[in-house]
């Protein structure tokens, strides 16, 4: 038998009731101690006096009526609403976030920070006023320096202060803003809205042991308000709300999200609905959801000196050592951005991953982080897909897209460093190699002729090799008879002699037309597709068993249109969507920005123009952990899989076993078509304000969807800084239309929307940009752009070879 002191036995209860371990630290209740938590929680009762009216904690002026629309949307027979309209932005200061930039203090630093008074609570607050008085950067890190060193901590500063301070500010002025918006946008007004309501939870004894804060409670309605701009709903929240549920049998619950609610968090809303229906028989939809799209917008002007800037895409500091850095450099160097935050702090590997996502959420008392917190951005999925401010002197700005984690609570994205580095390294590697340079070749007969040997220095190169090599793999597993496909397409092969006749083949990736949008001053890059192409051709080096046909032109025709009709589309959708290749559709999304940089440049200088035709790659290298990589180890790769074999299918034929073996990637051209403005509207509305927001807020939704969009830029004003709040205060009666496809029931609440704008630096054009129709910035056509004139068309052709060849094995008896 194994003793349990009756101390934990009591806690074990404690925690089993509200149905979550760990409740009393993170659901209200931090002070109830050990001794008393014997106490079950049994009843609860709303507060007396409790709560401060919403119309003047958060307008600063007081109604005095209610309007009869006030509140959020309600629909007869459903317990969920879902506001129709295009995201909104809110701003909420961020002020702390401009210091990212400092180090862990020194041990002078360390002296200077202690130095105004022994007792370190007061030595804090003497550096907080004189930071406040004199306003003074160096005042305020000492102040930063000071509370880190006024408690004994196991933290390193830096990981402290992004974990810790950061968080701390961000729940404190996050939640509010929220609040705030929500408040002035459903009209939260007038007597019967109070903010910030406490209802007390009592043991079977009468003893308070607890309570339970709702971030908004209407009294005509009595309905509890909770809400999470992250639309993240708490376990030990919702136990206690179930307590309260019990307790108070005339009182409803609605949780309202700032983003759309995951699968989970709806199932979450729903169980409470029917718990609580069960227990108020005849009365429906008790509990209640609803979601409306906002984007956070943090206000920080950075510092230059103590805000972090990065190296990423950042024309001006790239001569740095290898790998992410950061810097604290003049004012042409060095990026900053939503992004940047989101994949510095995404981990290195899953299990760093975890460790991030529970401690932020942990301190994540009000629900302000992001969807899906830590490890809720598929980095695997992050693509190139804005380019803009190209100014001189300005570098660039950036907006990159990206899927939400499907299930980021169990299987965080992690890793989000390697693939920023890889999509900038790659642009710059684009620029700095003339076109000619963009292919590799996996041909048996060629291994003097595998790629461009600086290409094959930089992880862009590297990527078309290897991507490559796994076309060649994905071909031949396309053709497996033992699939519905494979079956299909063995049976429709011309024979010869009753055995299917293919010729060799020469597969390759090129781009497709990329769809693109050039405005705003710069372009939106809409849809990257890549394209497989495949034709016949013959090799020297022979492969394995000796030929099972010789193909005439009639046969290799025929082959050639099954092969076309059947395989190629098969691998070509893998190569647009498998994860295999979200490397090469990174990279390729780099090409297509970087051609526009070049074009850019050609019309005017740009910060790019020393890198542009450079073929100076050094600064962009092999990164970890492909540093030792080889393009010729991995042609010998390819070469013994040729000879000896790989793959064996035996095909419902007399005569043996067929043996195949397939690849080839061309960047050197790169087709672009300009889609007219009218179009652009049409196909992808809102996406110009939802690029501008993503260089701001770190949560950026494109519309109704689980699409995220973030960015930066090189000169920082994007980071957070600026900003306004455009929307009125509310009048007590407002008349604005319900969202499209919101049906209004008699007497429900019609919401004011307004149109959002969060300031701050927007891409501008210098002139107004060209509207055509037709194809615009053409970087590709027939033939390459770009290859040096001696080279001769032939050798072109063969540089993107692969070949592949049919071949039985002779068996013993033959």
């Amino acid at each position: 038998m194994l003793h349990i002191p009756k101390r934990w036995r009591l806690v074990a209860r404690f925690t089993a009731a509200l149905g979550l371990a760990g409740a009393i630290t993170l659901t209200g209740l931090p002070g109830v101690p050990v001794e008393d938590a014997s106490a079950v929680p049994t009843s609860a009762k709303l507060r007396s006096g409790t709560g401060k009216r919403c119309d003047t904690k958060h307008l600063g002026k007081t109604y005095d009526k209610t309007p009869s629309n006030s509140g959020f949307p309600t629909s007869a027979g459903t317990n969920f609403d879902k506001w129709n309209g295009d995201p909104k932005n809110f701003n909420y200061p961020l002020p702390g976030k401009a210091f990212d930039g400092l180090k862990a203090p020194t041990a002078a630093e360390k002296t200077k920070a202690l130095s105004k008074d022994p007792d370190p609570e007061k030595n804090v607050d003497a550096w907080e006023a004189q930071a406040k008085a004199s306003g003074n950067p160096a005042d305020k890190a000492m102040e930063i320096y000071a509370r880190y060193l006024s408690k004994s901590r196991t933290q390193s500063f830096e990981r402290w202060f992004d974990k810790t301070y950061i968080r701390n500010e961000i729940n404190l002025n996050k939640g509010a803003s929220f609040e705030s918006r929500l408040v002035k946008d459903f009209q939260l007004i007038g007597p019967d809205w109070l903010c910030e309501v406490y209802v007390d939870i009592f043991d079977e004894n009468g003893k308070r042991i607890g309570w339970r804060k709702y971030d908004a409670y209407n009294k005509a309605t009595k309905e509890f308000n909770e809400f999470k701009s992250n639309s993240l709903l708490r376990n030990g929240q919702l136990a206690q709300d179930r307590i309260v549920a019990k307790s108070l049998p005339d009182h409803t619950f609605r949780y309202t999200g700032a983003k759309n609610f995951t699968k989970g968090q709806r199932d979450k809303i729903d169980a409470f609905n029917r718990e609580v229906e069960q227990m108020r028989p005849g009365k429906t939809n008790q509990v209640r959801g609803f979601q409306r799209q906002y984007n956070a917008i943090p206000q920080t002007k950075p510092i230059r000196g103590y805000s972090r800037y990065d190296t990423w895409f950042a024309p001006g500091c790239q001569g740095g050592p290898a790998g992410q850095v950061r810097l604290a450099a003049a004012s042409n160097c060095g990026t900053r951005g939503p992004l940047n935050d989101r994949v510095n702090g995404s981990g290195r590997t899953l299990n760093e991953a975890k460790q991030i996502q529970a401690e932020a959420r942990r301190l994540d008392t009000r629900g302000t982080l992001p969807r899906g917190g830590p490890g809720g951005v598929d980095f695997t999925t992050l693509e190139l897909r804005y380019v803009g401010g190209l100014a001189k002197g300005k570098g660039m700005q950036y907006s990159m897209k990206a899927d939400m984690t499907p299930d980021p609570d169990e299987n965080p994205s992690w890793g989000g460093q390697s693939k920023m580095q890889l999509a900038s390294d790659a642009m710059f590697t684009w620029l700095a190699l003339t076109p000619d340079k963009f292919w590799v070749n996996l041909n048996p007969d060629e291994p003097d002729r595998i790629m461009d040997s600086t290409f094959a220095s930089t992880d862009a190169g590297r990527v078309l090799l290897e991507a490559d090599l796994q076309m060649k793999h994905d071909f031949y597993k396309a053709m497996d008879p033992k699939t519905d496909l494979g079956k299909r397409y063995w049976a429709a092969l011309p024979k010869e002699n009753g055995y299917p006749c293919m010729p060799g083949l020469r597969n390759w990736i090129e781009p497709k037309p990329a769809t693109v949008r050039e405005q705003d001053g710069g372009i939106y890059i809409l849809d990257a597709p890549l394209a497989l192409k495949s034709t016949a051709q013959k090799t020297v080096t022979q492969g394995p068993g000796e030929p099972i046909c010789d193909p005439d032109e009639a046969e290799i025709k025929a082959a050639q249109k099954v092969i076309d009709s059947m395989i190629v589309p098969e691998v070509e959708k893998t190569i647009n969507t498998a994860p295999q290749y979200a490397d090469l559709r990174r990279v390729y999304t780099s090409r297509i920005a970087a051609e526009y940089i070049r074009q850019q440049d050609a019309k005017k200088a740009t910060d790019f123009r020393s890198i542009i035709d450079s073929n100076d790659v050094k600064r962009w290298p092999l990164r970890a952990p492909n540093q030792n990589w080889d393009k010729n180890e991995l042609f010998q790769r390819y070469r013994k899989i040729y000879i000896n074999g790989e793959f064996t299918y035996q095909i419902d034929t007399d005569h043996g076993v067929q043996v195949y073996i397939v690849g080839g990637v061309d960047f050197s051209k790169q087709p672009e078509q300009n889609i007219s403005r009218v179009r652009f509207n049409v196909e992808n509305r809102t996406l110009d304000t939802t690029t501008r927001t993503s260089m701001q807020s770190d949560d950026t939704s494109y519309r109704d969807t689980d699409t995220l969009y973030l960015g930066g830029d090189s000169s920082g004003d994007t980071s957070g800084g600026g900003g306004t709040d455009p929307s009125p205060t509310p009048t007590p009666t407002p008349t604005s239309p319900q969202p499209t496809g919101q049906p209004t029931p008699s007497g429900t609440p019609t919401p004011q929307p307004s149109a959002g704008h969060s300031g701050g630096h927007t891409p501008a054009p210098t002139e107004t940009p060209k509207d055509p129709d037709g194809d615009l910035a053409h970087t590709g056509s027939d033939t390459p752009v770009g290859l040096i004139t001696g080279i001769a068309a032939a050798v072109f052709a063969a540089g993107a070879g692969l070949v592949w060849w049919m071949r039985r094995r002779r068996s013993a008896t033959e």
